[in-house]
């Protein structure tokens, strides 16, 4: 390299995409979802729901202090964290689904990245203006005018973010008492810290990263490439239609162009800033704003829509080759699909079912080893056993306990001569439990003597057990 000669650059300053305004059947669709999910983010925290006089009211609650996870009528209890690992293995399936259904469909439509920053775009249309209006005021010097409009513009995102933050912070405890401590500077310094960093990321992603956390920081656009195929749909231009481009219709040549007339309306609109006609590029979410866009230009001008649109590899070929292309339905149903989508609704019958036959009971036995058995001043062998007891239910319930064996064997509740122990509603609670062998009893002279420790609810019935064993004198 010759001294005169500058070294190439790796990394290019980010150029600002500034999408115009569009309408469109994909444009309200992805209204209604950002509404929709805006809405379900923000106000599930607020929805009460009565549990009875022990238990919190808030429909939705991640109660970490208490390690359990409250949904509506359901409640999870740690030792049922399957539960959560089954709705992450529904989540992945679905996404591994509609990815080879439809391409970055979840990119383009439902991802929080996505939605926060249409919100984003949404809030800059307002104060700003539309695309021709914000490239100006980007490349105008600045003055009063300029100032005002971002700081009202900041400020907005600002708020936006906050209410990110503190939205997520409410799931984990009582909303409304949190809100009041968060005001009055009594909540505790971790909900301060949670809703900072929230408010920070939000705000930076959404307001100036951008498309650049999709390309540069989302592992997904490289990952996708494996869950598509010759037969996933994906936003496509047809420029077997469209080329050559050309804006002249009334030249000599203009039989010869193609549908498009390189008005950059598929560019102006896109959220990434990339030219679909370019062919497939990883930068594309595929939230086909430029089908909307296209359309729009294609029935101004009287030309049959769909110039771009959703379409498969097999479409190309087939209406390169003359042929109609596949309906959708037969690519949205073929064997990958029909796999992903009986895998995901085997995991989800099969959770349904579980929680629907799930006790409202729950026993641990944990014999304590130290020593492993006790010779009481009669000859008694005696062991004992950690027995928690989990009540699940709404009601604080009376518990009997008592053991089954071939062998004959005793048991007694330390504090208690009788056989029964009172648990709280939706607590555990540790009970000590003896189990006994006499003299002469064979028990008391084996090594191991198995026997089931059951547990019964006496007001419903329901029964409980666990399996453990009863260590006897080492002859």
């Amino acid at each position: 390299m010759s001294s005169t000669e500058q070294p190439k650059k790796l990394y290019a300053a980010r150029e600002p995409v500034f999408p115009k305004r569009v309408s469109g059947n994909f444009r309200n669709l992805k209204w209604i979802i950002m509404i929709v999910t805006l809405g379900i983010y923000y106000l599930t925290p607020w929805i009460r729901w009565d549990r009875g006089p022990s238990l919190p009211d808030q429909a939705v609650l991640l109660d970490l202090a208490n390690r359990r996870f409250f949904f509506f009528w359901i409640e999870i209890w740690p030792h049922e964290f399957y539960f959560v690992a089954g709705l992450l293995i529904m989540a992945g399936l679905g996404l591994f689904l509609f990815t080879s259904a439809l391409g970055r469909v979840w990119c383009g439509y439902a991802c929080p990245q996505t939605v926060w920053t249409d919100l984003f775009y949404t809030v800059e249309r307002w104060i700003e203006g539309d695309r021709n209006a914000r490239l100006r005021l980007w490349k105008a010097k600045w003055d009063g005018r300029k100032i005002r409009l971002r700081v009202f513009k900041y400020i907005s995102w600002f708020l936006i973010a906050v209410a990110t933050g503190g939205a997520w912070v409410f799931y984990f405890t009582d909303a409304p008492t949190l809100l009041v401590d968060l005001v009055t500077l009594q909540a505790p310094y971790v909900a301060y810290v949670t809703i900072g960093i929230l408010t920070f990321t939000t705000f930076v992603f959404g307001g100036f990263m951008r498309e650049q956390v999709c390309i540069y920081m989302c592992p997904w656009p490289r990952i996708q490439a494996a869950m598509m195929d010759e037969d996933s749909l994906t936003v496509a231009y047809r420029d077997w239609r469209g080329e050559p481009r050309g804006k002249h219709r009334k030249g000599a040549d203009a039989d010869q162009l193609g549908d498009c007339i390189d008005c950059m309306a598929c560019v102006n609109v896109c959220p990434v800033g990339i030219d679909i006609r370019d062919g497939q590029q990883l930068e594309c979410i595929t939230c086909a704003l430029c089908i909307d866009a296209c359309d729009d230009i294609m029935a101004k001008i009287g030309k049959p829509r769909g110039l771009i649109d959703y379409m498969a590899l097999t479409d190309e070929a087939n209406e390169r080759a003359g042929n109609a292309k596949k309906p959708v339905w037969q690519h949205i149903f073929r064997l990958r699909t029909i796999i992903y989508t009986v895998l995901w609704s085997a995991i989800g019958i099969g959770l349904t079912v579980m929680l629907f036959i799930r006790s409202d009971i729950d026993i641990t036995v944990s014999p304590v080893r130290n020593p492993t058995y006790v010779t009481l001043s009669d000859g008694t062998i005696r062991n004992t056993y950690d027995v928690r007891i989990r009540n699940m239910q709404h009601d604080a319930t009376d518990f009997h306990i008592s053991l089954t064996s071939d062998e004959i064997l005793r048991v007694e509740l330390e504090g208690t001569d009788l056989l029964t122990v009172t648990v709280p509603a939706d607590t555990t609670q540790l009970q000590r439990v003896y189990v006994l062998a006499r003299p002469g009893d064979p028990a008391a002279s084996l090594d191991r003597t198995d026997f089931r420790l059951w547990v019964e609810d006496q007001s419903s019935g329901t029964r409980t057990f666990e399996d453990t064993v009863f260590n006897g004198r080492e002859n």
